[in-house]
């Protein structure tokens, strides 16, 4: 398992955990308000016996003190009706609402507020009847407003815990990606200095090679001055990185048939090579970079074919929406569908010694600095796979007429 595969298991366990712990906030703030529940129920039924009560009590002066205290104190609303279905009282709802004329003897209570406070306390709670000298009562209840807090705080503690998790590791990927790419790019622009020295010396030993031994025209001195050739460019690369790349107008059919042609001596004979489409057509590129990418894709389709098979560069212009399509395809063992889209994540690889960054590093290159896309047009097991790039294309250049 390679290190990006370990850092994503790390980052699922501490999501897992994460969860865990919001289920446990939940699951003990449920009991807790359910307790309250019961509380508010026994005390509910307690104030209606004492209200059914009330008047017998009331003549006893130990008594009266209590009776008042507990009728006037309840936090929990409450309404009563008749059996005609008429409101009598009520008790713990909002006085700002519930005001009415002094001097109106018969008190009502018909405004919409009462209808929906009633509607809620029947639909929370079964009524306790009452039986207050012959006369029969029902009596209604709902939630006080700190259980009903209390019930959504699970959610709301759940939400904030998201919330900071969510930030903290937008912050966390932030810094680490930042200083990450400041050590890859360090890296990479040392390591451009490093190969400096031995390329010079390449160069040398070449010349003296040629000098020495007449050897001017031999296929071999050639092939090591495009291999000296290459790694000037790859030295390049490496020395760029962090920088903007400059892009150039090209003619996309050059540019990938030059690679093809350096890259195919250095594969197998049982590979073949073949680049159709439009010869004309142009695009805006950095031309190292994008050999960088259609090596890493050629390198992958060859890899991908295991005995014979052939490799095809397909160059179509959509002149309507004046874009270049680049199609890459191998006859090799396929890509499953559902990986069509992991392959360009950082990691990942079918081959034992892979670091899976060929096809990440790929996408990155195509869609950050030439403003295009890659992705995996086709493919199926045992016959092969299409890599589609689209790049805008430039504007032709017209010949001028004299």
């Amino acid at each position: 398992m390679n290190p990006y595969q370990k850092k994503r298991r790390w980052k699922f366990f501490l999501l897992i955990f994460a969860i865990l712990i919001g289920i446990a906030s939940v699951f003990y703030t449920d009991s807790f308000v359910k307790k309250m529940e019961r509380e508010e129920a026994d005390q509910f039924h307690l104030w209606v016996r004492i209200q059914e009560r009330a008047m017998f009590l009331y003549d006893n002066d130990d008594y009266r003190d209590v009776v008042e205290t507990v009728r006037k104190n309840t936090k929990t609303p409450v309404i009563m009706i008749d059996s005609a279905g008429m409101i009598t009282s009520f008790f713990g709802l909002d006085s700002t609402k519930t005001n009415y004329p002094v001097a109106d003897t018969k008190l009502t209570y018909d405004s919409l507020y009462f209808v929906r406070q009633l509607r809620q306390m029947k639909a929370q709670h079964p009524p306790d009847e009452m039986n207050i000298f012959g006369k029969k009562f029902k009596a209604y209840y709902r939630d006080s407003f700190i259980l009903t807090q209390l019930r959504y705080f699970p959610y709301i503690q759940m939400g904030v815990i998201f919330l900071f998790l969510l930030t903290a590791y937008a912050a966390f990927s932030s810094a680490r990606k930042d200083e990450q790419d400041h050590v890859w790019v360090g890296l990479a622009k040392e390591t451009a200095h490093q190969l400096g020295t031995p390329l010079s010396s390449l160069m040398a030993w070449t010349e003296l090679m040629k000098s020495k031994f007449n050897a001017e025209d031999d296929p071999l001195i050639a092939e090591m001055e495009n291999d000296i050739k290459r790694l000037e460019i790859i030295t390049d690369r490496f020395s760029k990185i962090g920088s903007k790349p400059i892009l150039e107008d090209h003619t996309v059919y050059i540019v990938v048939s030059d690679f093809i042609r350096y890259f195919k001596v250095r594969t197998s004979d049982k590979v073949k090579f073949s680049i159709t489409g439009d010869e004309q057509v142009r695009a805006m590129l950095n031309v190292p970079l994008f050999d960088w990418v259609i090596e890493n894709l050629l390198k992958n389709a060859a890899n991908a074919i295991e005995n014979e098979g052939s490799i095809s560069v397909n160059i179509i212009e959509n002149l309507a929406k004046e874009q270049v399509f680049i199609d890459v395809s191998d006859t090799g063992k396929g890509i499953p569908r559902s990986k069509f889209d992991a392959v360009f994540q950082p990691g990942y690889t079918t081959r034992k010694r892979g670091w899976g960054l060929g096809l990440s590093l790929t996408k990155r290159i195509v869609e950050n600095y030439h403003s295009g896309e890659i992705f995996v047009k086709d493919s199926e097991l045992g016959k092969g796979t299409t890599f589609r790039i689209i790049l805008k294309s430039s504007l032709r250049y017209e010949p001028t007429t004299a």
